[in-house]
């Protein structure tokens, strides 16, 4: 699946082509910070199916619970996180494209989750919060 991809004021715009089937969540406390939020979802991406058409991301290296290094790509003038990738190493390297900068990301289900020892208890009771179409005043 073609994607287009932007960090939130389009300094970084990027293409890439897509496994709609390996969309995923991650719920490790590193996602939970970086997001924001209490999980970040993501889609890989060969190194070769993606195109930097805009910008040049700045790079965090953060260190993983495993010892390995993985660079966090970001806008460096809005602070959008655009995507991860491990860090150095040989041969060829997927991607790790946030799916919330993607203007398909309705098309994208998550098909699995991650780190699920770390998700919010309060997640799977989402449903049963009230609900309303926009935010009020």
């Amino acid at each position: 699946m073609q994607v287009d991809g932007r960090c939130h004021c389009g300094a970084i715009r990027f293409e890439a082509e897509v496994d709609p089937e390996r969309v995923g969540i991650c719920h490790c406390s590193d996602c939970q910070t970086f997001s924001g939020s209490a999980f970040r979802t993501s889609t890989f991406v060969r190194e070769a199916d993606l195109r930097l058409r805009r910008g040049e991301p700045a790079i965090y290296r953060k260190t993983a619970e495993s010892g390995a290094a993985r660079d966090l790509a970001f806008c460096a003038r809005c602070g959008t996180h655009v995507w991860g990738v491990p860090g150095g190493g040989d041969g060829p390297r997927f991607y790790s494209v946030r799916v919330g900068v993607l203007a398909q990301r309705a098309a994208l289900p998550p098909r699995i989750q991650l780190w699920c020892r770390s998700a919010m208890p309060w997640l799977e009771e989402l449903s049963t919060v009230p609900r309303r179409e926009r935010q009020s005043r």
